[in-house]
Parts: structure tokens; sequence; C-alpha cells
């Protein structure tokens, strides 16, 4: 198992916000936060491959948006806020230094892949925010998987709001939902950041320690939780998903 990380920019925190208000981000903590999510994936056996840093770009170390992965293809994002498209060509040379089958989105379509969740065979695409409808045909073509929309209006993207267990079930906190009715197996949760689980395997998720409730319901459903502060990350609408592309 692999994962791109990238390391957070001096300016994290003039990051973007859209549905929260701004707080003071502690950089220094930050950046201790991020060494120890990178160590935490490490431990659970993955490998790291940084991404360089982008400096000028104060969300950049939110690289999951960059792109959405399935198998040997990649497609490279088009981000919806103008002042992340910057944030794309590093990443997609280091994904293609991999030996990944790249394609890209194209104009005028946008997509950020924190949109993106993928549960077996199909890709949940939010629209509405970050991410346009015509991105979801030049996904599905890129990734060869059925695609199918949801709309997103009370989160940044659809992985702010729901993510999945490793058997499939979406988990969300329901006040940040637009239809929790459109899962089929849908998991409450009673804080918002337990609506984020990053899957390490059949048995295992990573998650922020600011849901120790949400965390003792998955431990109650027999899966072991790996826990992380990601507090200053969580100031700037970031979650555990967002800090990596997870390469399966």
């Amino acid at each position: 198992m692999r994962a791109l990380v990238r390391p957070p920019s001096p300016r994290l925190a003039d990051g973007l916000l859209t549905h929260i208000d701004r707080h003071p981000v502690d950089t220094d903590l930050a950046m201790q936060q991020w060494d120890d999510y990178v160590a935490a994936l490490a431990d659970v056996g993955w490998d790291l491959i940084e991404v360089p840093p982008a400096p000028e770009h104060p969300d950049s170390v939110f690289v999951e948006d960059t792109m959405v992965v399935h198998g040997d293809r990649v497609v490279i994002a088009r981000p919806g806020a103008p002042e992340r498209r910057g944030e794309t060509a590093a990443a997609e040379r280091t994904i293609r230094d991999l030996g990944y089958s790249v394609s890209a989105v194209t104009q005028p379509a946008t997509l950020d892949g924190g949109d993106v969740l993928k549960i077996g065979k199909t890709a949940y695409v939010g629209v509405g925010g970050r991410t346009s409808e015509d991105a979801c045909a030049q996904l599905a073509d890129g990734l060869g998987m059925a695609v199918e929309p949801v709309p997103v209006t009370k989160v940044l993207h659809l992985k702010s709001g729901v993510t999945a267990l490793p058997d499939g079930t979406v988990v969300g906190y329901v006040p940040l939902v637009d239809d929790p009715a459109r899962w089929d197996r849908f998991l409450a949760v009673p804080e918002e950041s337990g609506a984020h689980v990053v899957v390490v395997d059949d048995d295992t998720v990573l998650m922020a320690a600011s849901a120790p409730r949400s965390a003792s319901l998955f431990r109650e459903r027999g899966l072991n939780v790996v826990a992380v502060d990601i507090s200053e990350y969580e100031k700037l609408e970031g979650c555990v998903t967002c800090l990596s592309v997870r390469l399966r």
C-alpha cells in the first residue's frame, strides 16, 4: 500500500474557507500534526511518497483534491477554486513517474478529488460546490467505472459529509448530509469528524481524534481504530481523507 502526501505550506493559515468561520491556525502545531499523520500511515504499513511542496498554495497540503485514482488509472482534477489549480502540476508529475495511466478533467468542467467517494465499482461524485456535474462523464471515462452524481450543499466536499467503512457502509453526520436516504446502508455518527474515515484494511480505519464517540461506535462494530489529532486542519475544512491520496 502506498500513499501520496504533501507537506503543508507556510501560508496554510490563509487557506480558503466556504462553510465555516475563520479561526487562528497554529502553523507549528499543524506541521507536527502532519508529521504525526504521516507516521500513523507508516505505522499501519503504508509507504509514503511526497509530492513536492507548493509553498505558494495555502491549501496544497490537501493533496487528495488533485486527483482521483482507481486501479492503475488516474484522473487529474481541475479544482473548482481557481486559486488551487496550480496545485495539480507537481502532483501529476509524481503520479506519472509511478507509472500510472493518466488523464485529466478539461474545462469548463471542475473536479476536486475530495468530492469522489469510491465504493466497490461505483464512484459517487459530489456536485454543486467545487465539482460540476459535467465532470462526471469525464471521470467515468478516465477511471473506467460507473459514476453517480450526489448533490452537495451543506459541506465543502462529498467526503466532508460522508465516507465509507471497509464493508461499504456509508457513515455521515446527519445535519451535514443532504440526503441520508440516498445510501442503502447508512450509519449516522454522533460527531461531524466521525464521518471521515480512511480505510486502512478490512478491519481498520484511521480517523480524527476529535470524534471519540464515533470511534467507540466503530469499535463496537469490530473495527480497529487509529486516531490522529488534526485540529489545525479541521479549522480549514480539512479531514483525514484530504491529507493523502491512497494508492491501492
